[in-house]
């Protein structure tokens, strides 16, 4: 979480490469059991509807390519934040 904590949003395609982790087994281990735990959530979902400035953004993707968007929920950034809190004592 404390990799995520500074980022908008992020796809299992960045964060497998920066963890140096294939997708498969970083979302299993890592990104789903967060998940459950409702530390992150689809920030953007291949079902979101297409009409909002945020999708415009994304334009080059169809329903065909579209990676998912993950993000840090609120309780996860309130997590994290208490952890750097507790660094700073």
């Amino acid at each position: 979480m404390l990799w995520c904590y500074d980022l908008e949003f992020w796809t299992l395609d960045y964060a497998s490469e920066d963890y140096g982790m294939t997708k498969g087994h970083l979302a299993d281990r890592i990104v789903y059991p967060l998940m459950r735990e409702d530390f992150i959530y689809k920030h953007f979902d291949k079902m979101s509807p297409s009409q909002s400035r945020e999708d415009h953004l994304f334009r080059e993707e169809t329903k065909y390519n579209y990676r998912v968007r993950y993000a840090l929920s609120q309780k996860g950034r309130l997590m994290v934040q208490r952890f750097y809190n507790k660094l700073e004592d």
